[in-house]
């Protein structure tokens, strides 16, 4: 049997208190940049663009298909991730499908799937000169979704159209 005893002091109460609220602060801020993001993403994507499977098994295919959108590339990835798709979709992820079914996607097709997201310095974003991300989630050499983000503390999550921005 193991006994463990804590003496519970009010500076411990304090210190806990102050973590909770920073757990609770950063949970509410994550849930509501992607409702936020899932609300305005409307904007129609351009008929000739199909999202989910295009081809992205180069890097020069998945440069041409952010510059399809009208962003501006580095020539390389910052970033090449293997993620795995939840098998079930909690609310951020549901969320953040969202995004994905407005752009002709549909993650939960692919839920417990090994895929790549490769994250791509976009360099054009209005108003943004950096910190922008177009990220690209790959299964099979195919795109089955993506965003684009900004990488600052009160940043922003949209589809790939520029006029989803908006």
């Amino acid at each position: 049997m193991l006994t463990i005893s804590i003496k519970i002091t009010p500076k411990r109460i304090g210190i806990f208190c102050v973590a909770v609220a920073i757990a609770a602060t950063g949970t509410l801020w994550v849930k509501s940049l992607f409702a936020m993001r899932a609300e305005n993403q409307t904007a129609a994507l351009p008929e000739k663009i199909k999202v989910e499977k295009a081809p992205a098994k180069t890097n020069q295919q998945r440069v041409e298909f952010l510059s399809q959108f009208g962003w501006t590339v580095q020539e390389e990835p910052d970033e090449i991730l293997e993620v795995v798709i939840p098998k079930e979709f909690d609310e951020v992820y549901q969320q953040y499908n969202e995004i994905q079914k407005a752009q002709g996607c549909d993650l939960e097709k692919y839920a417990g799937k090994r895929c790549k997201r490769y994250s791509y310095n976009i360099t054009n974003y209005p108003d943004h000169p950096e910190n922008i991300h177009g990220n690209l989630i790959v299964y099979n050499g195919k795109i089955i979704g993506g965003d684009v983000c900004s990488l600052e503390l009160d940043g922003f999550m949209h589809g790939f159209a520029i006029a989803s921005a908006q």
